[in-house]
């Protein structure tokens, strides 16, 4: 099943590939570049002056015309640019394009004053400044990722987003982006999902190693991107290299507890051919006993542009890491002896054709391979053995304090009885092809109609081995356009067909509109508001597929009959339902720029694993529960929780090469049903007044785990020809969480309320 499918997708890029390059692939004598000066909002701008450059060379200069037109013509093949300046506007410099006969079309955005003006993709599934835009999206440069070892970092200064790291370097990493769960979020490298099936994605392992550029999407965006993107979108590119002559870097540096990173890379531009190749390695043994890291990671982004109208590239990654788990000493006194490893692939095909001014197409082949292994070796702990069934192993004794003023005492169960080495191996698989058209309708309206394959098939053997093989489609119709280059609107719906829940839609709206368009002069020069509306989905993953309750009783002899009596369904996907309204102001002769958001999210049928007696206190039938007698419990769509609160960012050009960057954001979510609170009793620890707590998970009223009230960030930066100084800062509040601890006896006195 696997050769013929992949049989047929070398067939269709075999199909797409002779469609673009159709046309002669011998040099013409000679061509033209053509295009469009716009300001911000789109509208055209006159008299601007454009000159060509090659190979570092300024070629020509010419000027726009009453429509705001430029064109060069009789050039000859080659690597070009092109550069714009306008009076009150800042000049831009254009991507290279490699012209071999033909025409090629380059459009290009001039912003006003200082403050950064970006050209986003996430939002809209085309390439358009964010001016353009109702989306709240954020965007990270190459700049801010020189000098760091992962992503994370640099996402930290991200409005609404959290990051919990557990432990050093390596330890277990979660994502919240606006309140949602750390599996909500689609992340793309170079346009191909890295997620696990099931939305998780181990973020301690993505270095920032050939990482360009990051776009953040706050918000859901199941129309352009399916399942998965149900708080939001994370886009990262690779690198490109550009430089006419082969450039060549090493880096290397290293610090306390054995620490060591280098890299080196390779990047530049030949004719039609662009290159680009990096490597790092990372170790460390941080600071706690057994914890130690290592990271290797490859990353290649390669480009042919056979046409001016066509390129075709190749990107893939490849990461290698091991990481020691001592688990938490502050519970236990005794690092762990376990550890796990990881191989992550990613590889991505695509080709483009500008196959009229108005009509662009693309096509795009990823394959997606992620192996994880996770061992014990063996107990680590004091044996402890009351009941002669055999030892669990605890840890020292130890005082756990509560940030709200709780603590408590005793030895908690570190590792449990059982056959040891205990070894957990999980296997993702990802195979899809996708085609995107956008059509020019009028210089006002743009279509886009997207359709997507994926193969998703792989296994976990927790608790048993349980494989999965699904095929999905989606499809995507979308419009956008703008009215009196001051009012803009995407409107998009998604159609989500997956084998395991079915088919799904998922509409999107968003809104933007100018009181004030933008200015270089006056105190406030132009004032934006926006709107958005959206709806998310998630599937499950392998895990909560295995053990829904469906799955559960379908094998059994009278299985049928409890799912028909009982009206028992498939696992069903995670839903989410957004909206935010927010005013953007530039000021200062366009040298500041602030924004408050309001934004406000309904997370429903949420996945919770739910033991026997919690099915039974939710009202589902006995028969159903007692059916299958070798299951502990079952997964269902059973938690509610929404997330709501303000985003502020500010952004100031100080002048003399200083630069701020701010933002903060406010929080308040609530749990709105969760089985923890619905179960026969409420669990209490014995030794502390009798509070209720969320030994598993939060109780109803409460505050989802990990996600705080307050967070905020800050950037300086003072830039200078040879040097650039920066400092920054991440704060954040108290967050409500749970030990999640059994004392030796399996009870409740290592949780604090």
């Amino acid at each position: 099943m696997q050769i013929r499918s992949l049989r047929h997708t070398i067939l269709f890029l075999a199909i797409v590939i002779s469609f673009f390059v159709a046309r002669p692939l011998t040099a013409a004598e000679s061509g033209a570049i053509r295009g469009m000066i716009t300001d911000p909002l789109g509208a055209v701008i006159r008299n601007a002056q454009v000159e060509l450059f090659q190979g570092g060379n300024r070629a020509a200069t010419t000027s726009t015309d009453q429509v705001g037109a430029f064109e060069f013509t009789s050039l000859a093949a080659g690597r070009y640019h092109i550069r714009a300046e306008a009076r009150q506007f800042t000049s831009e410099r254009s991507q290279d394009v490699y012209l071999n006969g033909g025409i090629a079309q380059i459009t290009l955005s001039l912003k006003v004053g200082t403050t950064t003006q970006e050209i986003v993709v996430s939002a809209t599934g085309m390439e358009i400044p964010d001016s353009q835009v109702g989306a709240s999206i954020s965007v990270i440069n190459q700049s801010e990722f020189q000098n760091k070892l992962d992503v994370l970092e640099p996402l930290r200064l991200v409005p609404g987003l959290q990051i919990v790291q557990t432990g050093g370097r390596g330890g277990i990493t979660s994502l919240f982006l606006r309140g949602g769960n750390d599996s909500a979020n689609k992340v793309l490298l170079d346009g191909i999902p890295i997620n696990d099936i099931g939305g998780e994605i181990g973020f301690a392992n993505l270095a920032e190693t050939g990482i360009a550029q990051a776009e953040v999407l706050r918000g859901p965006n199941s129309v352009l991107y399916g399942a998965d993107a149900l708080s939001g979108v994370i886009n990262l590119t690779t690198r490109r290299g550009s430089t006419p002559l082969p450039e060549f870097t090493y880096s290397g540096d290293g610090g306390n507890f054995s620490t060591m990173h280098q890299a080196a890379s390779v990047a530049g531009a030949y004719r039609q051919l662009d290159y680009f190749s990096e490597f790092s390695r990372f170790d460390t043994r941080n600071s706690e006993p057994h914890s130690a890291f290592h990271n290797g990671t490859f990353a290649g982004n390669f480009g042919w542009s056979p046409l001016s109208s066509t390129q075709f590239r190749v990107t893939g990654r490849r990461t290698v890491a091991n990481s020691s788990l001592p688990n938490a000493l502050d519970f236990f006194g005794i690092a762990d002896d376990s550890f796990q490893k990881e191989q992550d692939t990613y590889i991505g095909v695509s080709a483009q054709n500008q196959t009229t001014s108005h009509w662009l197409n693309q096509v795009r082949y990823g394959a997606t391979r992620l192996r994880s292994q996770f061992e014990n070796p063996s107990p680590t702990g004091i044996p402890f053995d009351p009941f002669m069934f055999g030892p669990n192993y605890l840890g020292l004794p130890v005082t756990i304090h509560g940030a709200n003023g709780f603590s408590t005492s005793g030895q908690a169960i570190l590792d449990f009885g059982g056959v040891y080495p205990q070894r957990t191996d999980t296997l993702t698989n990802r195979d899809f092809v996708s085609a995107q058209s956008d059509y020019v309708v009028n210089p006002h309206l743009t279509a886009l109609f997207g359709f997507r394959y994926e193969n998703e098939r792989g296994f976990t053997n927790f608790p048993t081995h349980t494989p999965t093989d699904r095929n999905n489609f989606s499809y995507t119709l979308q419009a956008q356009g703008n009215l009196w280059t001051r009012a803009y609107a995407t409107v998009g719906l998604g159609i989500e067909n997956n084998q395991i829940f079915g088919v799904k839609l998922t509409p999107r709206v968003s809104l933007a509109y100018y009181l004030f368009r933008p200015d270089s002069t006056g105190v406030f020069n132009g004032t934006k508001l926006k709107f958005n509306f959206g709806k998310g989905i998630k599937e499950p993953n392998i895990f909560s597929e295995s053990t829904s309750l469906f799955n559960l009783l379908s094998p059994l002899s009278n299985g049928q009959q409890l799912i028909s009596q009982f009206h028992v369904t498939p696992i069903g996907p995670e839903r989410s339902r957004s909206y935010d309204f927010g005013i953007e102001q530039t000021a200062w002769n366009a040298r500041a720029k602030f924004g408050v958001t309001f934004f406000h999210n309904q997370f429903t049928d949420q996945m919770e694993f739910l033991d026997q007696t919690a099915l039974l206190s939710l009202g589902i039938p006995s028969d159903v529960v007692n059916a299958n007698a070798n299951a502990f419990g079952a997964t269902i769509n059973s938690a509610n929780f929404r997330a709501q609160g303000i985003e502020s960012e500010i952004e100031f050009d100080l002048g003399h090469g200083l630069h701020l960057r701010s933002n903060y954001t406010y929080l308040d979510s609530v749990v709105q049903r969760s089985f923890s609170s619905s179960g026969p009793g409420q669990v209490t620890n014995p030794m502390l007044p009798p509070i209720p707590i969320g030994a598993f998970s939060p109780l109803k009223g409460a505050r989802p785990f990990r996600r705080a009230p307050h967070s905020g960030s800050f950037l300086i930066t003072y830039d200078k020809p040879r040097f650039t100084l920066g400092l920054s800062g991440y704060l954040v509040s108290r967050r409500d969480d749970s030990t999640f601890l059994s004392d030796s006896f399996f009870g409740s006195t290592m949780l604090l309320p």
